[in-house]
């Protein structure tokens, strides 16, 4: 597969633009839909991610299956997926472009920056709506994380890249764990990392923990530099309380917090419907006064304190 540059147009339709993103999987640009006219996020993925002859045709007939399994979602905590070809050595996801702010920025970016209570409940509860619906339709996101959760304009917390390309580097252990860096590991589960059982809906509720974590303290669960000695805390160390960190939350959100974390998939929450409803009781309340007054930009509190509220200029 050639590299791409700006100026180049992908399938006879989508031109690329400026590169908003680089990672071991491929490049996410901001890109455009010639035929539709309508801008859009392009993902093109690493030559490497198909490169295991043996397993190719798998990877390749799941990948198409599962995207169009995304594509039908059309939840508004999960970001569109609209496209995804496999066309000679050309391979790429074709996305909605969300104008925002990613969970990487707020916290990668700015150390020891955490959120109130409301704040990540509002974060948590929306994450949770979006892969209710994800895990209804028998998918599991497999790479969720802090680059891949993006607070919108209006507020609305948007899942991003769907896991699909993590699909392909499945097809290689060496490939996989070879491409993983600590962005990658910050919240992948004991049963992602070790590979004995099949993924399902839990795996993704243990990310949802590391972020509620990671909200709530400003830093991560474990906060390793080094990829195999997160991934061995992942495995096999007991995560800190909140409470032991210095900060004060309720109880019942500390609890809620390291069930999320527990190891044994069995022993965590067993749906995001059931993750949602603990988060309730810790939501804003609505503030219908800020139809009129406006807000911060990207306050994930904002569908919370204002539901269906107008967009203001």
């Amino acid at each position: 597969m050639q590299g791409f540059g700006p100026g180049d147009v992908l399938c006879d339709r989508y031109r690329l633009n400026v590169v908003l993103g680089r990672g071991a999987m491929g490049q996410v640009w901001e890109g455009a839909d010639l035929r539709l006219e309508r801008p859009v996020a392009v993902k093109t993925v690493a030559a490497d991610l198909l490169a295991v002859p043996e397993s190719r045709g798998a990877a390749i007939a799941r990948f198409r299956r599962e995207a169009r399994a995304a594509a039908l979602l059309g939840h508004s905590n999960v970001a569109t997926v609209f496209d995804a070809s496999l066309d000679g050595d050309t391979c790429c996801l074709v996305m909605e472009l969300i104008t925002g702010t990613t969970l990487e920025y707020l916290f990668d970016c700015q150390p020891g920056e955490r959120f109130d209570v409301p704040s990540a409940a509002a974060v948590g509860a929306q994450l949770c709506s979006g892969l209710s619906a994800v895990h209804v339709a028998g998918l599991v996101h497999r790479d969720l994380k802090t680059q891949n959760v993006m607070v919108s304009r209006d507020g609305v917390v948007k899942i991003l890249d769907f896991g699909l390309v993590k699909l392909l580097a499945d097809t290689d252990p060496q490939l996989t764990m070879a491409g993983e860096g600590v962005g990658n590991l910050r919240c992948a589960s004991p049963e992602l990392l070790s590979g004995h059982v099949p993924l399902d809906g839990r795996s993704d509720l243990y990310a949802v923990g590391c972020l509620l974590h990671h909200m709530l303290t400003g830093t991560p669960v474990f906060g390793s530099a080094k990829p195999a000695e997160l991934a061995s805390s992942h495995l096999g160390s007991p995560p800190p309380r909140i409470g032991d960190v210095g900060i004060d939350v309720p109880a019942a959100l500390e609890d809620l917090v390291l069930a999320l974390l527990e190891k044994r998939p069995g022993d965590r929450p067993a749906g995001a419907d059931e993750v949602y409803a603990a988060l309730a009781s810790h939501l804003p309340a609505p503030a219908p006064a800020l139809a009129v007054s406006g807000g911060r930009p990207e306050d994930p509190r904002r569908p919370f304190l204002l539901p269906q509220g107008p967009r203001l200029s």
